[in-house]
């Protein structure tokens, strides 16, 4: 029974080890800062953050998410990715033990990052987008399912698909209708689940963003809403729950 729980609660902590580390790539990496370089630091008074200021989820519980020098509000993103990258940790170690459950939370955590981004900045960075590519290709020489033949097939598949999209809307409205990221994203999920999954998450992440918009339209305030959707968000998150019912599903 306790061996039952050691992936989970492995991955469960590293993932709100690593939570603390995206939170603070999401934060700096838009502002041209460093994420490696410098001591962490207080956004209003500057001061350094000791060991005790830098314990995922449990420092900020404990500051009730203020500065303990200046009582300063602290950017809630960090304890948020850091619990949502706890939680993917520990739903992976819990679907699958071993080599696949690991693999997995890498996957959910990168999705992780690049959603956050998509949804603060509207942004898919490329480094980012091929680190998630490169570690698809990488699970599956390591013997991780599907099979390479399946997740090639799927990050060309998942690419061109939203790529004659976006290229087609362009052609017959005369303007942008996906970023430029979102076909690179879909195809290194491809490159994850192979084929096989793509329509599912296609489906999943249009259906989650009419959603939103209709729910947004029915709460808005009479002005013009915002029509930009963070579609590559709405990809990365339907991804996820798509890589758990992979784990039960083989054509």
């Amino acid at each position: 029974m306790a061996e039952s729980w050691l992936w989970p609660l492995a991955l469960g902590v590293l993932g709100a080890v690593l939570g603390s580390f995206i939170a603070t790539l999401v934060i700096r990496w838009p502002q041209g800062r460093s994420v490696m370089a410098g001591r962490s630091h207080c956004d209003s008074c500057d001061a350094a953050l000791g060991p005790r200021d830098l314990i995922p989820l449990i420092s900020a519980a404990i500051a009730r998410g203020t500065c303990r020098h200046c009582a300063a509000p602290i950017d809630p993103r960090h304890w948020q990715i850091e619990l949502t990258a706890f939680a993917i940790g520990v739903i992976a170690g819990l679907a699958v033990p071993g080599p696949a459950a690991l693999a997995g939370a890498v996957f959910g955590w990168l999705l992780l990052a690049l959603a956050a981004l998509d949804v603060t900045e509207f942004w898919l960075p490329d480094r980012l987008t091929i680190t998630l590519a490169l570690a698809g290709l990488v699970t599956a020489l390591l013997g991780v399912d599907p099979s390479l033949i399946d997740r090639l097939i799927g990050g060309v598949a998942g690419f061109g698909s939203l790529w004659l999209i976006g290229a087609s809307y362009k052609r017959l409205r005369g303007r942008e209708g996906l970023g430029g990221g979102d076909p690179k994203l879909l195809g290194a999920i491809g490159l994850w689940l192979g084929w096989q999954m793509l329509p599912a998450v296609l489906l999943l992440a249009s259906m989650t963003g009419l959603a939103i918009a209709l729910t947004a339209r029915l709460v808005g305030r009479g002005g013009k809403l915002d029509d930009r959707m963070p579609f590559g968000a709405l990809l990365a998150i339907a991804a996820y729950p798509a890589w758990l019912f992979l784990l039960g599903y083989r054509p």
